[in-house]
């Protein structure tokens, strides 16, 4: 029996490129995961790991979606090949664990693929400490976006001749409402510091 994994992570929202290849592939089962690499829990892969018995084989997209280190990875395949498993990778075609040689280019591309998270991770480290160099830092931008400090005077008016916030929030089309209070505390600091003598 073949068995799919796929693994996205939280910030990704397709993965029909990965579901695509394992169906080409001729998967009988898929698993599919949402979640960071570096997360602890895996239940959909550690329910397919309880399924695999000897004669399956596991595929696929690329190696990096199965394993967080190269350890892991390595010590994992290692376990399935000790029982009959077979593992495949759709992007690295080379890898066939059932011989020495697709072990040795199974253990080099987990090597590449582990070198090549830490380059981005220090690559994403060495940009915030530029941004933060130049007075700039990562994440969201603190206050009001433009179209709530635009309509800011108008909600502030409606929150005080006395409007539920669900009335606000359905007159100014405002989602949450965190949003409406942070727009009226925002439109009320704005205002005392304008009101505010210089000495």
């Amino acid at each position: 029996m073949k068995f799919g994994y796929i693994r996205v992570s939280k910030d990704e929202q397709n993965h029909d490129l990965q579901a695509d290849a394992l169906k080409r592939e001729g998967c009988d089962r898929i698993y599919t995961e949402k979640l960071s690499g570096a997360a602890k829990s895996r239940p959909e892969f550690d329910k397919m790991r309880e399924q695999v018995r000897r004669g399956d084989e596991v595929v696929v997209w690329d190696i990096d979606r199965l394993g967080r280190t190269t350890l892991e990875l390595i010590m994992l395949v290692d376990e399935w090949n000790q029982k009959g498993i077979r593992f495949k990778s759709v992007t690295q075609p080379l890898i066939d664990t059932t011989t020495a040689h697709g072990e040795f280019i199974f253990q080099l591309f987990a090597i590449l693929s582990q070198h090549e998270r830490k380059r981005l991770i220090l690559r994403t480290k060495a940009g915030l400490e530029a941004a933060r160099a130049r007075g700039r830092t990562g994440g969201r931008k603190k206050g009001l976006s433009a179209r709530y400090e635009q309509i800011a005077p108008m909600v502030r008016s409606a929150y005080g001749e006395g409007r539920t916030i669900r009335e606000i929030m359905q007159a100014f089309s405002i989602p949450s409402s965190a949003t409406v209070y942070k727009i009226v505390s925002a439109s009320r600091q704005a205002t005392a510091s304008a009101a505010r003598p210089f000495n």
